[in-house]
């Protein structure tokens, strides 16, 4: 949390806009959270840090853009800001900073609200994500920490992108990405039968839902998703926890209850905990309508609290 991470938002009216942040973190204040949590104040990623999965040509491009202060990042849902490149570089840093504190042992899990960008690939932006901070944590829990077996759970209802084809032929990154079907949203992938490629052919998992699925869709299909996480026996979870498949997000259609996030987040950590690390890194996402989005993360915060 913090106001660095707040200030990643697009202005002008945006459905990302930097407002997000702080309907957030008037709901977690409201629920008395702040004592039972450490805080951490993000750092902005380096250079070094960014090129962990993005390529240079394209980290380039954004400083540039951002100096300007004016365009768009993408084909143009992601327009260009003064300070655009610092307030994306702290969102990666904070996802980062996370990761490492917990491998360094000291927490075992951690949230972070302004995060979980999914949709920006190794050489661009792309929906509002400018950079994709879980693809960077993946690489450098990897490069810099020795593991090799990573699990990405993704629940928001865009599905997962940047992620899936960055690593869709690495069969020790698994994913398992519930999302509303590539028939009426945005970026129209993540079909069933993508499944990964060449040796990693089953290691990842996509399950599209209809629009208007509900709790009760999300029940059927949520057990699958963690047996197919378990079955790798993976040494560190990221859940991506978007709050835009939430009942009434204004740019999606699913119609789930802030509860399906909290029982994804409580499913996770004991899932983690069963294989003996504990290790569960959740990332806000997308969210649009912002009193759904505070309840489903502060859902998230409580579960990864329990024990």
């Amino acid at each position: 949390m913090g106001e660095r991470i707040a200030r990643y938002g697009f202005p002008g009216g945006h459905p990302f806009g930097p407002d997000r942040h702080g309907a957030f973190q008037r709901e977690f204040e409201q629920r008395a959270l702040a004592p039972l949590v450490t805080l951490l104040e993000p750092v902005q990623a380096s250079v070094e840090d960014l090129l962990l999965f993005h390529t240079r040509a394209h980290v380039e491009f954004v400083q540039r853009s951002s100096e300007q202060g004016s365009g768009v990042l993408d084909g143009g849902d992601t327009p260009s800001y003064r300070g655009v490149y610092e307030a994306a570089a702290c969102v990666v840093g904070a996802s980062l900073q996370a990761a490492q504190w917990i491998m360094a042992g000291s927490h075992r899990r951690a949230f972070v609200p302004i995060a979980g960008l999914h949709h920006a690939a190794r050489d661009k932006a792309a929906g509002f994500c400018v950079f994709n901070d879980c693809g960077v944590v993946i690489e450098a829990l990897r490069r810099r920490h020795g593991l090799r077996c990573i699990a990405y759970i993704d629940i928001d209802a865009h599905h997962g992108d940047g992620v899936y084809y960055a690593f869709e032929d690495d069969p020790q990154l698994i994913i398992a990405d519930l999302h509303e079907s590539a028939q009426t949203l945005y970026p129209g992938t993540g079909h069933e039968h993508e499944s990964g490629t060449g040796a990693a052919v089953g290691t990842k998992l996509n399950m599209p839902l209809p629009a208007g699925a509900g709790d009760a869709q999300f029940a059927a299909v949520w057990p699958l998703m963690l047996e197919h996480v378990a079955r790798f026996k993976p040494e560190f979870l990221i859940l991506q926890c978007g709050a835009d498949s939430v009942a009434g997000d204004p740019l999606t259609n699913l119609r789930f209850s802030p509860a399906m996030h909290a029982r994804a987040a409580a499913d996770l950590r004991a899932l983690a905990d069963r294989l003996g690390h504990g290790r569960v890194l959740a990332l806000g996402g997308g969210g649009y309508d912002r009193a759904n989005l505070a309840q489903a993360w502060t859902g998230v915060v409580q579960a990864l609290l329990a024990d």
